[in-house]
């Protein structure tokens, strides 16, 4: 599931991200939940928790969505 997850990060999540001149990084995925540590321009954005619940958590949902109940970002 970690390698799943990390193809789809690198894959949809990051070019959607770098458009913002950010990325994001898996930093775990245990019981559910996935941990995002999110890094460049992104990083301590205030717009941070909207750009994770309609760009990140969508995308994350739509390919695993029996697999996960919450995406998070670590501090």
């Amino acid at each position: 599931m970690i390698e799943q997850l990390q193809k789809v990060i690198e894959g949809e999540i990051n070019p959607y991200l770098a458009m913002h001149q950010g990325g994001a990084e898996l930093v775990d995925f245990a019981d559910g939940i996935v941990t995002l540590k999110l890094h460049g321009g992104c990083s301590g954005c205030p717009s941070s928790q909207l750009t994770l619940f309609n760009g990140i958590v969508p995308i994350l949902k739509e390919h695993f969505p029996d697999d996960i109940e919450d995406v998070v970002l670590a501090h």
